[in-house]
């Protein structure tokens, strides 16, 4: 059978189903050929437009849960726009697929010639920035890009514990506290020298020390991971003030002016006690493992969430597979673990929280980070939850 070619369809049919019961994709592409055959005389028969390359190949992409099927079909078309139309509102004639009661709505149809000036504009436009930044650079640019080098190379190692750290450590009445080295070396290059990194939410005794002859200022990116990191360390230092980043953005990217203006924004810690949401917070000791693990009691809301995630996780068990969550906690996918990572890389913020079916390990972890998710759940974890801003949680949490 003849297949179209998919730069030669100008319009794509997508399409909604919904099936009363259990059913594999041969089962909705019969029915597509055999409930619609007859219906629209022989210029629009299905069969014999595919045959002719006028219709592509019929994708359905299905999900089974709870007894029952839901999915998609996507239809490509090379025939004008009524004539896409028709095939369309022919879809929706269908009744039944295999033994079960079936709905089919066509949700849109898409002309590919929109989506491919689309592309040609936002493409055009990157083209038009790299060109932009790859002009020969003034002389201020010169000079400011030198400067940066240098203080690029002033990052040092303080303390036994030898964090990442600048070199106005012992001469400055005030030091910064930052999570780790990528967020020093970004103060470091706008001349922000009275900085160190704890690496982690286990302070380290240098820290600890430093708490109590320095004015503590605490910078943590502006996610939840930074709210824990400073309920972390007004637990066991003595913070004076706290700074987050803008919203969503991690210290290690955001800009000279972005930087200053947190500055001066800063927050005393009591101020910081009384607005804080009531969780209660513990350490534990993991004796095989010798390291530190936070472990937070949820609020009402939390607690909500946890449950979801808790009967997602339960929901998993034996398939090899993970759900992804946004963060109005609706299911944007399923995918088995081993295409996990590789579909992160695709997702653009979107992804909210992780529910696996498997071992959290360094991989997942890190495309989790990739993709911005604040939460990871899985059965297990072999990474330190220490060790990242995503929130691990297995189902010993729950």
């Amino acid at each position: 059978m003849g297949k179209i070619s998919p730069v030669s369809a100008k319009y794509i049919i997508h399409t909604s189903i919904g099936i009363d019961g259990v059913v594999d994709g041969p089962d909705v592409i019969g029915a597509i050929f055999g409930q619609t055959e007859g219906l629209l005389g022989n210029d629009l028969e299905l069969r014999e437009l595919q045959r002719n390359g006028r219709i592509g190949r019929i994708e359905v992409k299905h999900d089974i849960r709870g007894g029952k099927t839901s999915g998609t079909i996507i239809i490509p078309s090379s025939l004008d726009k009524a004539e896409t139309a028709i095939i369309g509102a022919s879809l929706e004639t269908i009744q039944r697929i295999g033994p079960c009661n079936a709905r089919v709505k066509v949700e849109k149809i898409e002309d590919v010639r929109v989506s491919k000036r689309q592309f040609v504009v936002e493409r055009a436009k990157e083209l038009l920035k790299e060109l932009t930044n790859n002009v020969l650079p003034d002389s201020q640019e010169i000079t400011d890009e030198v400067a940066y080098s240098v203080r690029m190379m002033e990052i040092t190692e303080y303390g036994e514990d030898r964090l990442p750290a600048g070199p106005n450590i012992d001469d400055s009445d005030e030091v910064i506290l930052v999570e780790g080295r990528a967020d020093v070396l970004n103060l470091l290059k706008h001349g922000i020298k009275n900085v160190v990194a704890i690496n982690g939410t286990s302070v380290p005794e240098t820290v600890k020390e430093l708490g109590k002859r320095k004015v503590i200022t605490v910078f943590v990116d502006g996610d939840r991971g930074g709210d824990l990191i400073i309920r972390e360390l007004m637990n066991v230092l003595e913070v004076d003030y706290v700074v987050k980043a803008p919203d969503g953005k991690e210290v290690e990217e955001i800009t000279k002016k972005e930087i200053f203006k947190a500055l001066r924004s800063k927050v005393a810690v009591e101020q910081v006690k009384m607005e804080m949401p009531k969780e209660v917070v513990t350490e534990t000791i993991d004796p095989k493992k010798n390291t530190d693990r936070r472990k937070v009691q949820p609020n009402v809301e939390q607690n909500k969430e946890y449950n979801l995630f808790k009967d997602m996780l339960e929901d998993l068990v034996g398939t090899r597979g993970a759900y992804i969550v946004d963060k109005e906690s609706n299911i944007l996918g399923k995918v088995p673990v081993n295409e996990l990572v590789s579909t992160l890389k695709n997702l653009n913020d979107k992804a909210y929280a992780i529910i696996m079916d498997g071992i959290v390990d360094y991989d997942t972890v890190k495309a989790a980070e990739r993709s911005n998710s604040k939460i990871l759940v899985g059965s297990d974890t072999k990474f330190n939850p220490n060790n990242t801003r995503v929130e691990i949680l297995t189902k010993k949490d729950f």
